[in-house]
């Protein structure tokens, strides 16, 4: 089901995101209409905030974009139709400082308003999926999922982060040239 996205100025883009705790049906069908609403909108990633709830979920899908990104998922490159849409649940990130780069971003609840955003390149991510729980075995202590980014890829999971601690990218000043 495709839900309503939020837009500008609606004070739920501003909440902070809370923890998920209930790792149930509601929440999986939760993650499922939001990849809809994100491909409905042809959009690359859409955050919790986004559809009118606070809580640190967003979902990412990069199969149709032409951008130069990399990735490694659980220590291993896959080929990404096999973790993508992506579910992210309760993100961690650890930033990599430098180098940095600039990318063209918009966002889904600013339609039409695409501005260069500096960043640092890459990030590792922390984080669950829908069922809480990480697809790797391994990983079953930390109940996270790791994920290295760069490019297009960190900005679409860092853009999750930022709701998580209630930050928008005009408000944070990273948008230039607009």
């Amino acid at each position: 089901m495709v839900l309503p996205i939020v837009h500008f100025n609606s004070p739920i883009l501003r909440e902070k995101g809370t923890k998920i705790a209930a790792f149930d049906t509601a929440l999986a069908k939760l993650a499922a209409d939001m990849i809809d609403t994100m491909h409905e909108a042809h959009g690359i990633g859409l955050a919790a905030q986004q559809i009118g709830q606070a809580i640190q979920l967003c979902v990412v899908d990069l199969r149709e974009t032409e951008a130069d990104f990399d990735w490694e998922y659980d220590g291993a490159h896959p080929p990404i139709d096999l973790f993508m849409p992506l579910t992210i649940v309760n993100p961690v990130l650890k930033i990599v400082p430098e180098p940095t780069d600039s990318y063209e971003e918009g966002c889904l609840s600013f339609p039409e308003i695409r501005g260069d955003v500096v960043r640092p390149d890459e990030i590792t991510v922390k984080f669950q999926d829908a069922a809480g729980v990480p697809l790797d075995p391994s990983f079953a202590e930390q109940k996270n999922i790791l994920l290295r980014c760069q490019g297009v890829f960190y900005a679409c999971s860092k853009g999750a982060e930022a709701r998580r601690f209630n930050r928008l990218l005009i408000d944070a000043g990273l948008i230039k040239g607009l």
